[in-house]
This record gives structure tokens, C-alpha cells and sequence, in this order.
């Protein structure tokens, strides 16, 4: 479904980016700006700015930043036609969508008023349920120290089928249709609409906005299968779905780790031991969406805890999959620490908390080893040490662990490290690295293709500073764009060195030769949709005080001549030194352009001035 320009806007203008903010966060007003601890990231004093003049936010703990929607799609896990839903709501504004295929937003919003209802009505049989076998639920979670206060905190609940669900709903005005569509009920070849979830403790699945979307039940007593969840609907996708992320997410922030484990009580048991950063997979293996989503809100590691049983040991090896360039030092900001452990003599982590307590299992979390390392010691207790066929074969399986990222400095770490431990030499296993083969992989859109991760590259000192100017220069025009007007034939020319700041550029010019009269709020969505993470990048320029706006773009816009005036140089000098096989007069006509280039650029060194 799409939703007009003309909407977004109408959304946009109605929604001040400084109410936004203050509906979640407190807000300490300083000079025109306002400034909060970011709620992306835990922090003591205030460094996220929210603009009101230019309907901006950015925070210069983290790097985030954005619009309002750009706020919002973060806070709330939303998409952007999510995000303009929501804040169209909130002002009370009719948006029109149009095109598309599938599901209607009429439709799944009716599907989320299905699970609502369904969530209240097995949590009403839980709680009020005369039968034997609502006592027998009961009596289950009293058993797992799941009773007293937890049930309702968590809405627990309990299905005790025969219809009794499908007749409940029919009775608040569903269709059987709707219910089928959202899960809760089925039927077969064309017959009765029965309930989905018979004789089961339920466990009601929410989204990170705290929205029943599905369910897991557990059945009471014998049967199969033990655990039953729902299948995928319009709302829910259990590969982007994680258990208990809507109460988890602000206990992430505020210590920037994610804990995950693999079942319902487990995340349940955790949190009401204190442990309130847990969530879990929901019947699948973890996912690189999972990852993505989590790391929206745990900024310093991920740390997965696996059961100490056969098949929490299959569960590890799947998780070395993950292993990949996001986790090397190379990747800067956008690094992933994902962290794991095995729980000692085969507990779960529900069963291993209550029977050693949380600081236990704390002390654990904090020594998890690095996935990588993880792997390694896995692959290395699998073999007999001892002899010399045995390092071979584990050195063989250990390498197999680096291979997805075996160009960074990491891997070649581990391989010295390997060699330490196995005792060959180091050039021995540094080379049996360099041979090993990547492993395959899919894309999200399931077109195979060989990992190749991204060889490091050491940049230079005069390098950053030249890209730290181009990305403050784009910064202040993309947040005053009648200034980028004025400079466009500059920034046309500007021999630009990070390529993410020559896309930016470029798209920047191009919005602006179509729309010159566009916010700087809009255009940096508009400049974000083509280039990920420009948002974070565009809102983080400031001017210091008595610094002169004008003054300072004219300055970046200088510098950077200087810098490309010096590079032409570099090279005509270079080709004069190797100028053999060129003809008297082509020598000439350089060796002047030289001398002609060197005085300008000997004049502009001279006027050019810091604007403090």
C-alpha cells in the first residue's frame, strides 16, 4: 500500500518533532534547542539534540538521527508507512493508501482485534476457569514459579478448545474467516471451524509495540506436540519476531546487551528474577533479522545462552553461521559483538536461575566469550589434542570457524593464537588460512552467492580529516538547503573521496533541481532512502558559538578545493617525472599548468581561514 506525498506531509507538518520527543523522553530546553539522553543508548548527561527550526534530531553519543518519523520508526520498531500511520493517528489525520497487493491494513487490523480479544478471553479461562483442566494449568505454572503476580503481568492464559473460543469470538462479531486468517482457529476439508489451541497454557506473542500479534501454547499433561505456536499469518513472521522484546527493549537500551534464550519461561523466569533484557526465538533457529532487530536496542553486545542439552548444542553450531565481517573490528559502527555460553550440567536458563540465582547467571553473561572464540574452543574440544593427527584435523575444523571473515585482522589474531595452541608455527596456520575457502551464503532474497568479506584498508590521518570535512560540509547544507543552492556548481565539482558522501552529494543536487524549496527535514529522508544510515551522518553538524553559517560552508567549500587542488598537483608532478615518451611541447604546456595551478593554490592558502 502506498501513502501519497501530499499525506506524508500533511503528517509531517502536524507532527512537531519537539512534542514527539517529550511525550517520551524529558526534554531541558538550551538556547532555540532541546536536548535529552538519547533513548537509544544508555547515557547520564543529555547529548541528543532536537532541533524545532529544521524538525531535526541527532545524538552525538551514538550517531543517530533523523526526522520525526526516523524517531519513531526506531523507538517503536516500525516501518515508515508504520511510523506515518502512527503519528497520522495521533493527529487525527485521515491518510488515503493506494496500490498494492494482499493483505489490507483493514484486514490486519482486524486480525490484531482477533488476538486481542482471543488474549483476554484465554486469560480470562486462566484465571477464572471452573474445570479440571484450567485447575491442571494452574497448578503447571505454580509448579515453574510461574504463579502469584506473573500470569497477569505476562497475560498468560489457557485454551480449553472444544469451540469455546470460536463461539466467543462469533459472539463479539468475528468472522470465521478473520479468525482462521489470524491463526486462532482452523478447518479442515471444508467442515466445522474448531479452535487451533485445545487443553494448552498459553503464552500470548507481542510485538516490540506491546500488540497481541500470535500465540504459543503448551499442552497440559501428555501429548504432542509439547509446544505448538502459531503458523505465519499477515502479522506475524516468526523469523522477525522475538518473545518478550516489547518488555525487554528498555532494560537493552539501558545496559546496551541483549540476552537470548530459546523458550517462553525461560524469558519469563529471567525477568522476574531481574534479569529483564531476555528475550526468545519463537520455534526457529536465530535469524540475521533477529540480529538486526535487537541491535536497534542493545548496543554493546549480544550474548545467547544455550541449554547444555543435545539440542542446545545444535543450536550453537547453527549460531556460528552468524560468524561474518560484521563482527571484525573493520566494521567501524556498525560492529556486532554477538557473544555466547553453554549452561553448565545440562540446565535451561529458567531452571538454571532459580537453582543457583541471578547474579550467577549475570557472572556467566559477562564472561560469554566472543561468538568466534566460542566456535573455536568448540571446534578444538572435538578433537584428541594430543596427537599429531588430531591438531591437524582441529586445526582443519578451527579454521573452518575463521573462514567467513579470514581477510580481517581478527582471524589472523585467532590463527596466531590457533598455532599457540596447537603447536605449529604461526606461518604455518596464518598460511592454511589464507587457503581456506569462505563458506556459501544467501542473500535476504535468497540468491546464493560466495561471502567475500571486505579486505581492511588502513586510511590515513589526512584522509579522515578530508572525509570528516566532507561530512560536515554535507551536514550543514542538507540542514539549510537554500545554502546547498547557492554552492551547487561546488559541490558539482568536488572530487568527492568517500563514496557514501558522493552519493549523498548527488542525490542531494538532484532533489534539489527538482523540489528548491524543500525542508531540510525532507530532504534528508529523501537523501536517507537512497543512501542507508545518511540520517545519523546529515543531522550531526553544529556551529559553535559566534560561528557564522555562511563563513563555515564557505570554509568546508575552500578546504576541500584546496585538497583537490593538491591532489591535480600531485599528479601533474608525477607525470612530468615520467614525461620520456611525451613531445617537447606536451612537457611545455604541464610544466606551465603547473606553475599556473601552484599560484593559485599559493593565493588560496593564504586567504583561506578557520572561521574561529
Amino acid at each position: 500500500m502506498a501513502i501519497s506525498d501530499e499525506d506524508i506531509q500533511k503528517v509531517r507538518d502536524a507532527s512537531d518533532i519537539v512534542a514527539i520527543f517529550g511525550e517520551r523522553v524529558p526534554l531541558k530546553q538550551r538556547g532555540r534547542d532541546f536536548w535529552c539522553c538519547c533513548p537509544f543508548h544508555n547515557e547520564k548527561t543529555p547529548s541528543c539534540k532536537i532541533d524545532p527550526s529544521t524538525q531535526l534530531w541527532h545524538c552525538f553519543g551514538c550517531g543517530e538521527g533523523g526526522d520525526v518519523f526516523k524517531f519513531i520508526m526506531k523507538l517503536d520498531d516500525l516501518t515508515f508507512p508504520d511510523a506515518v500511520r502512527f503519528l497520522a493517528d495521533r493527529a487525527h489525520i485521515d491518510i488515503h493508501e493506494t496500490g498494492g497487493s494482499g493483505v489490507t491494513q483493514g484486514h490486519k487490523a482486524r486480525l490484531r482485534a482477533v488476538c486481542a480479544e482471543t488474549c483476554e478471553f484465554y486469560h480470562a479461562q486462566l484465571m477464572r476457569g471452573k474445570s479440571d483442566d484450567a485447575d491442571k494449568a494452574r497448578a503447571y505454572l505454580g509448579g515453574r514459579s510461574l504463579g502469584g503476580a506473573v500470569p497477569k503481568k505476562w497475560k498468560l492464559g489457557f485454551a480449553p478448545g472444544r469451540q469455546a473460543l470460536v463461539r466467543h469470538l462469533s459472539s463479539k462479531g468475528f468472522k470465521p474467516q478473520e479468525m482462521i486468517d489470524a491463526n486462532v482457529a482452523v478447518q479442515r476439508d471444508g467442515g466445522r471451524v474448531n479452535d487451533r489451541f485445545y487443553n494448552r497454557v498459553m503464552f500470548p506473542i507481542f510485538d516490540p509495540q506491546g500488540e497481541c500479534i500470535a500465540f504459543g501454547g503448551r499442552v497440559i499433561g501428555d501429548g504432542e506436540p509439547k509446544y505448538l505456536n502459531s503458523q505465519e499469518t499477515p502479522l506475524f513472521h516468526k523469523s522477525n519476531v522475538l518473545y518478550g522484546l516489547d518488555k525487554a527493549k528498555k532494560a537493552m537500551t539501558n545496559t546496551g546487551v541483549a540476552i537470548i534464550v530459546e523458550g517462553y519461561t525461560d524469558v519469563i523466569t529471567l525477568h522476574e528474577n531481574g534479569i529483564e533484557n531476555a528475550v526468545a526465538t519463537l520455534g526457529t533457529a536465530l535469524t540475521i533479522q533477529h540480529i538486526r532487530l535487537i541491535s536497534k536496542h542493545a548496543s554493546k553486545r549480544i550474548v545467547y545462552l544455550f541449554d547444555g542439552d543435545a539440542a542446545g548444542q545444535r543450536a550453537a553450531d547453527r549460531a556460528l553461521g552468524f560468524i561474518n565481517e560484521d563482527m571484525t573490528p573493520e566494521a567501524g559502527k556498525a560492529r556486532v559483538e554477538l557473544c555466547a555460553v553453554t549452561l553448565p550440567d545440562d540446565l535451561d536458563p529458567a531452571d538454571f536461575v532459580t537453582q543457583r540465582g541471578a547474579d550467577e547467571l549475570r557472572t556467566l553473561v559477562d564472561d560469554a566469550k566472543p561468538l568466534v572464540l566460542y566456535g573455536i574452543d568448540r571446534r578444538l574440544a572435538a578433537h584428541d589434542l594430543t596427537s599429531a593427527e588430531g591438531r591437524t584435523r582441529a586445526l582443519s575444523d578451527a579454521l573452518s570457524v575463521l573462514a567467513p571473515i579470514k581477510t580481517s585482522l581478527l582471524a589472523k589474531d585467532y590463527a596466531v593464537q590457533l598455532a599457540s595452541r596447537l603447536q605449529m608455527r604461526e606461518a604455518d596456520v596464518l598460511e592454511a588460512l589464507a587457503r581456506v575457502q569462505p563458506p556459501r551464503t544467501y542473500r535476504e532474497s535468497g540468491q546464493e552467492e560466495a561471502a567475500q568479506p571486505a579486505p581492511s584498508i588502513e586510511i590515513s590521518e589526512s584522509e579522515k580529516s578530508r572525509r570528516k570535512f566532507e561530512r560536515r560540509l554535507l551536514s550543514l547544507l542538507c540542514q539549510n538547503p537554500e545554502e546547498a543552492l547557492l554552492h551547487a556548481d561546488s559541490l558539482a565539482q568536488t572530487q568527492w573521496h568517500g563514496m557514501a558522501n558522493a552519493q549523498i552529494a548527488e542525490t542531494m543536487l538532484a532533489i534539489l533541481a527538482d523540489k528548491p524549496d524543500i525542508s531540510a527535514a525532507n530532504l534528508i529522508t529523501r537523501i536517507a532512502e537512497k543512501t542507508p544510515r545518511a540520517a545519523g551522518s546529515l543531522t550531526g553538524a553544529t556551529l559553535a558559538d559566534g560561528e557564522n553559517l555562511e563563513q563555515a560552508i564557505s570554509y568546508l567549500i575552500e578546504e576541500l578545493e584546496i585538497g583537490d587542488m593538491e591532489a591535480s598537483l600531485a599528479t601533474m608532478n608525477a607525470q612530468l617525472k615520467q614525461s620520456d615518451s611525451m613531445a617537447q611541447d606536451e612537457r611545455d604546456i604541464m610544466f606551465q599548468a603547473v606553475v599556473e595551478l601552484q599560484k593559485t593554490l599559493a593565493f588560496k592558502r593564504a586567504s583561506h581561514r578557520p572561521t574561529l
